[in-house]
């Protein structure tokens, strides 16, 4: 396998990187912290390295084979994040390498897990740098989206096929049109939140950094407390509808903004998603109201917000749900695993693989009442192929797997039972908190074993990246000619 494209990809990306450092070094020279020196040579060395990686892996015919993009999918995103850990190393933090590395991980796949204690004495170029490997970390995760996964065929992605995508001959072009507009959506949403948020109450700093990590439904925040420490309805509200327009598909915004302005409204993806918040709040809400004492429109306000934050796989928090009574912490347990819609910066299993599973299930029930009549699945009108739901129902089956060789691997490290569970969740559906008594909806994983966070953070990988894009490297066949 020739590995210079691959190589070539990881080149630009690390230059990326360390351009983006370059933004946390002018902020702490500007407040006079010196952690603007590390920022400037961990930039320094990215930048380097990025770029000869990319001057020496040149080739003159670009075109990806599907084992090169498994290849490169994987290898640059664990690049990008040991990369990315460089600052939190050498900062004033001075962590090991292993929470730098869980901590930069948990950013770029925009998790949301964090080991820092003491956010609101933090260095400011420390917070930002949190926000931009959430940012980066979501506007990757898109391109991948519409890119890279449905070439792969994984989990079902191959519905979302574009055709500019398909070919190698195609693939410049019109990749590159569709990658600048979403890349130009995505950083309007961010300033358009950013501006709410300074309005609303927020410094410049906190603006910015909760704009970032809310369009890309991140979760990082400036504060222990998370959003909870500014006690605003506005605030809460305008993160709210902040996480909702990153869960939705960022294509459907591009075709909103060259004149299809029904598209968002006629997806169905779109309008399951929507309806199941709805219900969640709804029932959240009066659980609030009637049983704990909440009056009602606190109850919708802080309903709205964590149900939002977890569902979405943003994982901000503005009150311990675990502490709401024993109804909530099954709600949110099982909210984490749903996520948001295929093309944005949400986690999870996807609205859309519900979808296809109800349907192939509804067909199924059609087949037992009329055993030899003909019954197509459809997903947004369209029949759903053979091929999709066995890759649908295939991924159900390895998340399962993952997810109970997860928890089981956590309990070993000596974390009680619901802990380890919910941190199996919370890693590998990209959502942040934990449940249980070490890491609640705002705390930190901290005091969790080192062997813990290596496997947490390789769950959040696995997560993020499909689940199949990263196992297939350890399957004997994936390596031969």
């Amino acid at each position: 396998m020739d590995v210079r494209p691959v190589f070539l990809i990881v080149g630009i990306l690390l230059t990326t990187l360390g351009v983006g450092m370059c933004v946390p070094a002018l902020v702490d020279a500007f407040n006079g912290n010196p952690d603007w020196q590390v920022f400037a040579v961990s930039a320094s060395v990215t930048i380097f390295i990025g770029v000869a990686m990319a001057l020496t892996c040149r080739t003159p015919r670009f075109r990806f084979t599907v084992q090169q993009a498994f290849v490169m999918t994987t290898v640059s995103w664990t690049m990008v994040t040991a990369f990315g850990a460089l600052p939190f190393v050498f900062s004033e933090l001075h962590l090991n390498f292993t929470d730098a590395f869980f901590e930069s991980m948990s950013g770029i796949t925009t998790t949301g897990s964090t080991v820092i204690v003491g956010l609101d004495n933090a260095p400011p170029g420390i917070l930002l740098w949190r926000g931009i490997l959430q940012w980066l970390g979501g506007l990757g995760i898109i391109v991948m989206a519409i890119a890279v996964m449905p070439m792969l065929g994984v989990g079902g992605m191959q519905m979302f096929r574009v055709e500019a995508f398909e070919t190698g001959e195609k693939v410049l072009p019109r990749a590159a049109q569709i990658s600048a507009g979403l890349f130009i959506i995505y950083s309007v949403f961010t300033v358009l939140w950013a501006a709410m948020l300074w309005g609303a109450g927020m410094t410049p700093l906190e603006a910015v950094v909760h704009s970032m990590t809310t369009i890309a439904t991140g979760g990082y925040s400036t504060s222990d407390a998370s959003i909870g420490y500014f006690d605003s309805a506005a605030i809460d509200f305008i993160i709210t509808m902040g996480m909702i327009a990153g869960s939705l598909p960022f294509f459907l915004y591009l075709k909103t903004v060259q004149g299809n302005y029904q598209a968002l409204l006629e997806d169905t993806q779109v309008r399951w998603f929507l309806a199941i918040v709805g219900a969640a709040v709804i029932v959240t809400s009066l659980f609030l109201w009637l049983d704990t004492g909440f009056d009602l429109l606190p109850a919708m306000r802080y309903a709205s917000f964590n149900v939002v934050s977890i569902i979405t796989g943003t994982g901000y928090a503005t009150s311990d749900f675990w502490m709401w009574g024993v109804f909530a912490g099954p709600i949110f347990f099982y909210l984490m695993f749903i996520g948001g819609c295929t093309g944005s910066t949400t986690c999870g299993i996807k609205i859309f693989r519900f979808q296809v599973l109800w349907a192939a299930a509804n067909t199924q029930f059609h087949h037992l009442l009329r055993p030899h009549g003909v019954f197509i699945p459809y997903y947004n009108r369209r029949p759903i192929p053979d091929e999709v739901i066995i890759s649908v129902l295939s991924f159900f089956f390895v998340f399962g797997v993952c997810f109970a060789l997860l928890a089981m691997g956590l309990g070993l490290m000596g974390l009680d039972f619901v802990t380890a569970i919910s941190a199996a969740a919370t890693a590998i559906c990209n959502v942040g908190p934990a449940l249980g008594t070490i890491a609640g909806p705002a705390g930190t994983f901290e005091s969790f074993p080192d062997g813990a966070k290596w496997m947490l953070s390789a769950g959040m990988l696995l997560g993020r990246l499909e689940l199949f894009t990263v196992l297939i490297l350890f399957t004997p066949a994936f390596w031969k000619n």
